[in-house]
Parts: structure tokens; sequence; C-alpha cells
């Protein structure tokens, strides 16, 4: 009898999951709160074994063709002049900028679109709760009604609300003292195929990123505890940054203009998620509801991909469900405990407080742009040491349907 899979979320975790698992033969239903596929979203990139995941399903071509087309990173000063630049076609490895960088909704719609052949999708909906009923759950939703399934995959954000159903008071934040504010702008003509970071003095930085639809994605960050700034409405958030930005510099009256009028506006207060287990039972975390190792990282939709081809894999390899939960968080942990091994002071040195730190900063990052250096520079990019071998699923992989 064919086992039944609720996935929550989705999102690229989600997607990936589902259409790894309706090729498995599983019966596969994903639902997700928002009303219809979610488009927006900055900035992202695929390293290493995220991509062979796309390469496995024959995307890793189409990703590529869906680039935002960025061509490097480069660190500037207040009138605009390059002060450090990492190419990536110079580079030997992957640095700040990957030969893979696309908007997160234009990956997550590339999964989706052929997840829709393996799964049903019910937008509009989520979990209200979950019941532990002979080896499966049954699972009462928000709009009404009840199904059982065997297992469960929670596919969703940072801030997950069924995680927090199933394994409440679990979450041990790991917060990181820097808050980021994201969104879309128009793109002007002296805007380039380079991501233009500019330091401020007081730990704040205004980023400006190309994208393929011809705007600009812009950034705002603070390096700075939190005080609860990702509970205020947009309008409060809008409010704060406009008044810490005011005389920031460069081209951030540009960027403050166009914030009041952009239909994507996320602010975000960077906290890894850390959970000492990712399953219970029939029910099972993935993607940031699992382990959120926030953009410092560099490597959430790698972990997103990997996570979900590992976890539905493991699935298709047993009958034993909790057997297989096990075995994923087995195989996925050394890569995600890399991946959130980012150091703490890490946004406070990118931050300087003063005009000298920032020339301090800039510095340095020269130096690090350099021929003779740059190769072990990009090293620090790659993190690649804890991947999964992906060849442990080949067997399935060949007698899937």
């Amino acid at each position: 009898m064919t086992r039944r899979i609720l996935v929550t979320g989705a999102s690229i975790a989600g997607n990936t999951a589902a259409w790894w698992l309706g090729r498995s033969g599983f019966d596969v239903t994903v639902v997700e709160k928002a009303p219809a596929f979610r488009e927006g979203g900055q900035n992202i990139d695929v390293r290493g074994v995220g991509r062979e995941v796309l390469r496995r399903m024959g995307l890793e071509r189409a990703a590529l063709d869906l680039g935002t087309g960025e061509e490097g990173t480069v660190w500037i000063d207040g009138r605009g002049r390059a002060k450090a630049r990492f190419i990536a076609a110079e580079l030997e490895g992957e640095g700040p900028t990957a030969e893979m960088e696309i908007l997160r909704g234009d990956l997550a719609r590339l999964v989706y679109e052929p997840a829709r052949a393996h799964a049903a999708f019910r937008f509009g909906d989520g979990v209200e709760r979950i019941e532990p009923e002979g080896g499966g759950a049954v699972v009462t939703f928000l709009g009404g009604g009840r199904e059982r399934y065997d297992a469960v995959i929670v596919a969703e954000g940072v801030g997950s609300a069924t995680r927090e159903r199933v394994f409440p008071g679990e979450n041990d934040p790991r917060w990181m003292d820097l808050t980021i504010a994201y969104f879309t702008i128009p793109a002007v003509p002296d805007d380039d195929r380079l991501w233009r970071w500019y330091n401020a003095p007081g730990r704040r930085s205004v980023s400006l990123r190309p994208d393929r639809h011809g705007t600009t994605r812009a950034m705002l960050s603070i390096q700075k505890p939190p005080e609860g700034e990702h509970r205020w409405d947009a309008d409060r958030q809008k409010a704060f940054l406009r008044e810490r930005f005011a005389d920031a510099g460069w081209q951030t009256p540009r960027v403050l203009a166009a914030m009041a009028d952009t239909d994507d506006f996320y602010f975000d207060v960077l906290r890894q998620v850390r959970m000492q287990r990712w399953s219970a039972g029939c029910v099972a975390l993935t993607g940031d509801a699992a382990w959120c190792a926030t953009p410092l990282a560099g490597i959430g939709a790698t972990l997103a991909v990997t996570g979900a081809c590992v976890l539905a894999s493991e699935l298709a390899r047993t009958d034993d469900i909790p057997g297989a939960f096990s075995a994923y968080e087995r195989i996925m942990r050394p890569m995600v405990e890399q991946a959130q091994g980012v150091p703490k002071i890490a946004p406070r040195v990118m931050h300087p407080q003063s005009r000298l730190g920032i020339r301090l900063l800039h510095g340095v990052l020269d130096l690090a742009s350099k021929p003779l250096v740059r190769s072990v520079t990009a090293k620090l990019f790659s993190g690649r040491s804890a991947e999964p071998d992906l060849s442990r699923y080949d067997e399935a992989a060949a007698s899937a349907p």
C-alpha cells in the first residue's frame, strides 16, 4: 500500500522533498499557508553537493540559465570607488559570488513546477494539530478536515509554527547580532553586474545586487544585539531603518526612498535554529525549520535541497520511518554543524564602528583579493568537507519509476 506523506511548506526544501518522494512512488501532499505560490525573495546561491542534487533532478542547467548575472563582489567607499574586488571568473574556487547565483523565488519555482507532477499542492491552508496514531499521524488542518499520513515533513521557515507544536520549547536559537532588511528597488543606469557592499560608520552596511528582472536587490544591515525588531510591523521597521540610515551616505537616500513603495520588504533579525533532534515519531524537520544557519553561512539553499534529497532518499530505502529519519540526521548533521559554525564575531568584523575600522577592513579585503592569497580565500566559501555522498542513493534512484 502506498505510503502517504504530508509536507508542510512549499519552500525550496519542501518542493525538493516533494519531487524526490513523489518520484519514489509516495503519495505526497504539500500544504502551504500562502494563498498561492510565493515568487519573492533575494539572492541565494547553490554550491557543491547542492548543485549535484539539482543535476540529478535535471535542473542544474536551468538554474544556471536563471542566474542573476552577478559577476562578483566589490567593497566600495562613500564615493563608490572600489576598495576590494572578488570577481567570480578570476577565483579558483567559489568566493562571495558563486557561479550559481539565483533569486530565491526563481529557484523555488524551478523546483515547484516539476514537483507538481509528483505531488498535490494545497495552498491557503496549514497544520493546526498533529496527533500520533498507529505508527502514523492524524493531521487537523487550519481550514478544517482531518487526514491520516504515514509521515509528516515540516519544511517551513526559521519561525516554523508547526515545529513549535511538535517540538515545543526545543529550539535554542543562536542570535547572530545582525539585522537585515531585504527589498527590491528600481534599477538605474549606473547599476552594474557586481554585488556592491558599502560600509557606513556605526556598524551599518548598504548592499546593492543585480538580478535578471531589470531591478536591483537592496539590503540594509545593522550589527547590533536583537531587541525584538522582528516582531514589529513593517511600517515601524521601515521608520526604524529611515532613522538609523539617514546619514549613512553613498546611495542610501535612493534606497530609503524606494523602500517606501517596495512590495517585497522583508526584515530579519538573524538567528540560527538549534535543535537537539530533527524528528519525533513520524514527524521530521528539514530546511530552515530544522537548522537555519542564516545568510551568514552562505549555504542555506544548498542545505535545503541537499537535506530534502537525503531525507526523501532515506525514506525510499526502508519501511522503517523512524529509522529513515535517524539515518537522515546522521548523514546531514555534520554538514549542518559545519554551516552553523560561523563565528558570532563575524558580523561585527564586517561592520566596523568607525571610519578607521572601515579603512582597515577594506585593506584586509584588498589583500585577500590578491592572486597570491585569493585561492585560500575562496576555500573559506566552499565548506564542502562535510557534504554527504549521494552515491549512497544511486541504486534506489535507478529503480524509481
